[in-house]
């Protein structure tokens, strides 16, 4: 239980390149996909902690090297918040940034492809924002969190009210 298979030192080396590696990964996979998770989003996430699991811990099922293991993720999580805080062009190359999915009620067909958002999935998000039609959409937002963000147009106003 005490006893580790590994030096201490190595369960931090192989903590940091697993954690750069997922980031590195999740980030390739897209805004949408780290910010609206399906079932098999889900189910994926846990296959990939457990096919990491070995990387990390090089086979030491030891109660110290699973503690020194979490720590340095927390520690690389924490590090990291902390960098793309004070540096804004790491946090644009961390976090990415923001598209815009529609504009003035035309939606952006290969920003979408390249988000892998389909029309189904637009349409929920207008829906969420209170509109059923894109010609209602004065701009709607990908935030960096995967959430769509969605601004209507204002009512048109009736002639007799001017």
């Amino acid at each position: 239980m005490w006893n580790t298979s590994v030096p201490w030192w190595e369960f931090v080396v192989r903590g940091i390149v697993v954690y750069v590696f997922l980031l590195i990964f999740l980030r390739a996979t897209g805004k949408r996909q780290t910010g609206q998770y399906a079932p098999f989003d889900l189910v994926l996430l846990l296959i990939l902690s457990n096919a990491v699991q070995n990387s990390m811990n090089a086979g030491d099922n030891s109660l110290i090297g699973g503690l020194v293991s979490a720590s340095t993720l927390i520690c690389c999580h924490v590090a990291l918040s902390h960098l793309t805080y004070r540096f804004r062009r790491l946090e644009r190359l961390i976090d990415g940034r923001p598209r815009v999915l529609v504009q003035d009620g035309k939606a952006d067909e290969a920003l979408m492809a390249r988000e892998r958002i389909s029309p189904s999935d637009l349409a929920a998000a207008l829906r969420a924002g209170g509109t059923l039609h894109l010609h209602e959409v004065a701009r709607a937002t990908i935030e960096v969190n995967g959430q769509i963000t969605v601004v209507l147009r204002p009512p048109s106003r009736p002639l007799d009210d001017i």
